[in-house]
């Protein structure tokens, strides 16, 4: 088959990192001022058609013929932005960036080429990002620039044809990784999903602009009250600011901290440090913390013409396990709501009722950020399904391992917090109720769940929150050993992973385990096999050994903190870890397929949750929605799959 290798520029007054790619493409003023194109290892031409040139006929016929495959890095991007003006098929496209995710690189045309050590002709031009913001994005008007908003070829002819450079280099570089990663290609079950991603993106999710423009009123109001309460105490023209407030402590409370953010505040209310006065002030700043509209406002630049919301996910976004990654208004780390009676919430918000949200409430800010989840709405004559998976990660780990009686527990009753302190504590199940004393084991059954799966020791349980449950620190080393001593499978299961790594690292072995999980590796990468057929890949695995003389592993990678491209160590838990998401990962997207072929509409999903817009006469249902969510994949026909629902006329926690 013929690849067409494409590369274009755009203009549009809308801010694309903001308000997304469907938002800036459908905007009046958008068009195409570049096309970059090449077919296989061909020459790369560049038609100007902000010149008025026109791309080839046989090109624009190539764009929809299935026989030429497409691609482009970030091919979401420039199909989106053809398909305004051309024939083109979404199933006919590849990624190039995607390919690169799934190979463990970071995202980002220049950041692969750094990472691949693409020779320097073959690289990003570094000029790119200035040129793009010269004309392709709207300009301030000035006196030096005769007051015009936008910047045109003809405004700095040699700018442009630095541009025109810029674009076809472009395709070169798209080109070049592309075939540096040709011997792992996409899974074709990758590529089908990434296509059903793309349509999920491209429907979108409505928002009830009433509740966000009522939040936004409400917000501002309660911050100028919490700002003049603040004002009034401290004497300071602006308490906002961090140095000012920092000085006001110092000087009036004899009390010196390092910083305000979040967890300091909370600390300084719950050791009751300094003054009255100024527990009053920390308690005043972490109320208008809450009153960030970020979200909110998100949501609104974001929303199209028709008030839907597209783009809100990134397929491969971590590439470590091929998860989905949040995009625009970040799904994936919205706030929970807890409130008994959202709906009267939600009128009140409407009605802008700031009074009556306090005497019902108490904390609006508060109220107004576990409301956000409420912002996103089905379509008239239509209600949400929504379905997630039930502990899907521990059932994933028990299956890996072989953990019979977590197994067990899985395909029964599904108590596992309950399980599990049973078997910790060596206390019959059915003790562990409300009502008996043995209820008070269960906290420690849900953390050592949460925290110790892979590898996790007493840092890892008051990470996730053992101390705030009320737990002693004391106590958090027999937790760790006595979920280790009933979970020994899974504990046999850190060791034995780690050990085929540094097996395959340094003898080139290839090691298999249960359930079509295998080590392999090349000269560039070690490579672990997963049950669905796809695979990890960890770039340039090395052995360094520790001041001990352990062998350690090493990988190139982006890290999750610095987001640079460095030297990363792993370990037996960590790697059970990525394997595990990974595999829950591929039931989340079995579940995606299953939906989706069998006419369910998509509007998002989060981790292990999908959010579906269904309509009111029963054609689609709850019921049949969460049976194709817990139909196995053809590759864990034995993995036990529970998942459970509700049906709401806005998006919450249930």
């Amino acid at each position: 088959m013929t690849t067409l290798s494409i590369d274009i520029e755009t203009y549009s007054s809308i801010d694309l990192a903001k308000s997304g790619l469907y938002k800036y493409v459908q905007s009046p003023d958008f068009e195409i001022l570049l096309f970059a194109y090449a077919y296989d290892d061909g020459p790369v031409q560049v038609v100007d058609l902000a010149a008025g040139e026109r791309i080839p006929y046989f090109t624009v016929m190539d764009l929809h013929r299935p026989e030429v495959v497409k691609t482009a890095y970030n091919a979401a991007f420039e199909y989106y932005c053809l398909s305004k003006f051309f024939d083109t098929r979404l199933e006919q496209w590849h990624c190039t960036m995607v390919l690169g995710l799934y190979r463990g690189y970071p995202a980002g045309l220049a950041a692969i080429g750094e990472a691949l050590r693409l020779p320097q002709e073959k690289k990003k031009m570094a000029e790119g990002k200035a040129l793009v913001r010269y004309f392709c994005t709207p300009c301030r008007p000035s006196r030096k620039n005769g007051g015009r908003q936008r910047n045109l070829p003809g405004h700095d002819p040699a700018k442009w044809r630095l541009f025109k450079e810029y674009c076809r280099q472009d395709v070169v570089v798209e080109r070049e990784i592309k075939n540096a990663l040709s011997r792992y290609p996409l899974p074709e079950t990758e590529q089908a999903l990434w296509v059903v991603d793309q349509h999920i993106n491209l429907n979108g999710v409505a928002i009830d602009e009433r509740l966000v423009d009522g939040a936004f009123a409400i917000s501002a109001q309660v911050a100028e009250e919490l700002s003049g309460k603040a004002k009034s105490i401290t004497g300071l023209e602006n308490p906002n600011s961090v140095a000012q407030l920092k000085a006001w402590m110092e000087k009036n409370a004899d009390v010196v901290v390092g910083s305000l953010d979040k967890q300091t505040v909370a600390e300084l209310l719950a050791d009751k440090s300094g003054t009255e006065e100024m527990q009053e002030i920390l308690k005043i700043r972490q109320e208008m913390a809450k009153t960030s509209t970020k979200k909110y406002a998100a949501m609104k630049a974001a929303a199209c013409s028709d008030g839907r919301v597209r783009g809100l996910l990134q397929f491969y976004g971590a590439n470590r396990t091929g998860r989905w990654a949040g995009r625009l208004v970040q799904v994936q780390n919205l706030p929970r709501n807890y409130l008994d009676s959202l709906d009267t919430a939600r009128e009140l918000v409407k009605k802008q009722k700031v009074d009556a949200l306090k005497v019902v409430y108490g904390n609006v800010p508060d109220t107004l950020s576990q409301l956000i989840r409420t912002a996103f709405i089905p379509g008239e004559g239509r209600q949400f399904a929504v379905a997630d998976f039930s502990a899907i990660e521990a059932r994933v780990i028990a299956w890996l391992a072989g953990e019979e009686w977590r197994l067990e527990v899985f395909r029964t009753h599904g108590r596992i917090y309950e399980a599990s302190a049973s078997a910790m504590f060596g206390v019959p199940i059915e003790h562990i109720r409300k009502g008996r004393p043995e209820y008070a084991l269960r906290a420690k059954g849900k953390v050592a769940e949460l925290a110790l799966g892979y590898q996790g020791s007493s840092g890892a349980l008051i990470q996730m929150g053992a101390l705030k449950m009320g737990l002693e620190e004391g106590d958090l080393p027999d937790i760790v050993r006595r979920w280790r001593a009933s979970n020994k499978r899974i504990v046999d299961m850190w060791y034995s992973i780690e050990q085929r790594a540094v097996d395959c690292i340094e003898n080139g072995s290839t090691r298999a385990m249960p359930h079509g999980i295998s080590f392999s590796r090349d000269e560039n990468n070690l490579v672990v096999g997963l049950p669905s057929g796809r695979s990890l890949f960890y770039v340039e695995p090395r052995l360094i050994p520790d001041d001990r003389g352990f062998k350690r592993i090493f990988f190139m990678g982006q890290s999750q903190t610095s987001k640079k491209w460095e030297l990363i160590q792993t370990y037996g838990g960590k790697l059970t870890e990525n394997i595990v998401q990974a595999v829950a990962r591929d039931c989340l997207a079995n579940a995606i397929m299953n939906l989706y072929r069998a006419g369910y509409q998509i509007d998002f999903h989060i981790h292990d949750e999908v959010i579906l817009e269904i309509p009111r006469d029963g054609s689609r249902n709850l019921e049949e929605a969460v049976g194709l969510m817990c139909r196995q994949p053809s590759w864990a026909p034995d993995l036990p799959l529970n998942a459970d629902g509700f049906v709401s006329e806005y998006y919450k926690k249930d």
